[in-house]
């Protein structure tokens, strides 16, 4: 195989062997599959360049021969890759390398594009992760999980594999409907319910659809998720930042922002912690129904409450205004990708046709074991579980904090997985702070990074994530926090 034109048999390869031994551990193959590890060969070697376009490849008879395999099985090779395009054939000029190859670069994704949620990227030799957003996987229900899957495959009928209705399977939507209904104070008509794959495609189903509306802009808290302004920015929208004091969100901002649809997590704001008051509730809902807009609920933790009752969604107050968002990621892994939006009838019909152009539906065996899962207790007893190992990781918190880095203001601790620690400034400036705690092995994350206040007291504020670890493992990262910052 030569470049040069010629059928030479001894013509070197790219590393001064003859050609062909890149494919002789393929003809060492089983024989029953070696017909298709000499195509994933000559596939392999075109991809990569080792066998470059405008090669001469030999005759079907010369490399039958060179290998030691039969003449049809080089033959079924050479015209399967010529049908694929990696090869090209005439009659009586022999075969060739094709020229519409081009080579892959191999690892050259590495990141997560700035976009993503990878818990230790960007961070070397990381010993503690206080970043917030991931729950223990760890306590994920294995067992459970395992036996309503069998359940599952045992009585769903063939039928059912089919292509499901967009908005899910009614087993999971009725199941979903209920619990939602009874934990969290949702208007829940399973009509009106869709299973997603998680807040994520909800906010961008919904963004589609507002934007084919005409609208433009979305409200966004400040502090916020960066995610709500990324997701909507994927849909074409652009994000508004709407402050918010220690009540929620702000109304005069609100209206003069000449926005028409807002994201908001009242019932555990995101990152601060704070629960939106009874009248910053009932104002955002005047203002809904005075510009006609929308509000997406994300009620990404509202099922963690330690010390009191959960919060009811905001969503039961008005569910034609108030799209409700929740999914599985915290209470039992963000790898499900199982969530749900209650839609208001006048989105539904354009929220579910989204969906069935976006993915056609969300899988049907894990919309069952779900609906499964649910309707058997197991999600119940789940969220009992977590609610216990996290509590008493806040509580180690807490106490590492008060011993390690006293005059620690700690507030947010009520509910959900993270909590906003404000640290003396004594202990700062905030950027010593965070260097000093990165080069101790200790990932961070400012309140800074989450909106557009810059305080000006020196006070260090930080989000930080407990549910993840152990209580030794949150011991263990604020000493390393304690001693960095003090040598």
């Amino acid at each position: 195989m030569t470049p040069s034109g010629t059928t030479s048999g001894g013509a070197p390869g790219p590393a001064g062997q003859p050609a062909w031994e890149l494919l002789l551990p393929a003809a060492g193959a089983p024989a029953r599959r070696r017909g298709r590890a000499l195509q994933e060969a000559l596939r392999e070697a075109v991809r990569s360049g080792r066998l470059a376009a405008g090669t001469r490849l030999p005759s079907t008879r010369e490399l039958a021969a060179d290998l030691g395999v039969s003449r049809g099985l080089v033959t079924e090779a050479y015209e399967q890759l010529t049908a694929e395009g990696y090869l090209r054939g005439e009659r009586g000029a022999g075969t060739w390398v094709g020229g519409a190859v081009r080579a892959g670069r191999v690892g050259a994704a590495t990141g997560t594009g700035g976009g993503g949620r990878d818990p230790v990227a960007g961070v070397p030799d990381v010993r503690v992760d206080f970043r917030p957003g991931t729950p223990d996987l760890s306590l994920f229900p294995r067992s459970a999980w395992a036996a309503a899957q069998r359940s599952v495959l045992a009585r769903l009928p063939h039928r059912a594999l089919g292509y499901p209705d967009p908005r899910g399977l009614p087993e999971l939507r009725g199941a979903l409907a209920g619990m939602l209904a009874r934990r969290r104070g949702v208007v829940a008509d399973p009509e009106r319910l869709v299973v997603c794959s998680g807040v994520a495609q909800a906010s961008t189903l919904l963004g589609f659809v507002l934007r084919a509306r005409g609208l433009r802009t979305v409200g966004v808290e400040d502090p916020g998720s960066p995610e709500h302004g990324r997701l909507f920015a994927s849909t074409g929208m652009e994000t508004v930042w709407l402050p918010l004091d220690g009540e929620g969100l702000r109304p005069e901002p609100l209206a003069a922002s000449g926005v028409r649809a807002v994201v908001v997590t009242p019932s555990h704001q995101f990152p601060s912690g704070i629960g939106w008051s009874a009248e910053r509730r009932a104002a955002l809902l005047d203002w809904a129904r005075t510009v006609g807009g929308y509000v997406l609920e994300d009620d990404y933790d509202g099922d963690f409450r330690y010390d009191r009752a959960p919060v009811g969604a905001l969503q039961g107050l008005d569910p034609e205004r108030v799209v409700y968002a929740g999914s599985v990621s915290k209470s039992l892994a963000p790898g499900l990708r199982l969530g749900w939006m209650l839609v208001p009838e006048a989105l539904l019909d354009e929220v579910v046709e989204r969906k069935r152009t976006m993915d056609l539906g969300n899988p049907v065996l894990d919309q069952a074991v779900l609906a499964e899962f649910v309707t058997r207790g197991g999600y119940d007893r789940q969220l009992r579980r977590c609610q216990r190992a996290y509590r008493e990781r806040r509580d180690a918190l807490l106490a590492a904090l008060a011993a390690r880095l006293p005059g620690t203001e700690v507030s947010g601790i009520a509910a959900g997985l993270h909590v906003i620690a404000r640290v003396p400034a004594r202990f700062g400036p905030p950027e010593r702070f965070l260097a000093r705690a990165a080069e101790a092995g200790v990932a961070l994350r400012s309140l800074e990074e989450y909106g557009t206040a810059r305080p000006s007291d020196g006070d260090v504020r930080l989000v930080i994530g407990y549910a993840h670890l152990s209580p030794s493992a949150v011991a263990e990262g604020v000493g390393l926090m304690a001693e960095a910052v003090e040598a």
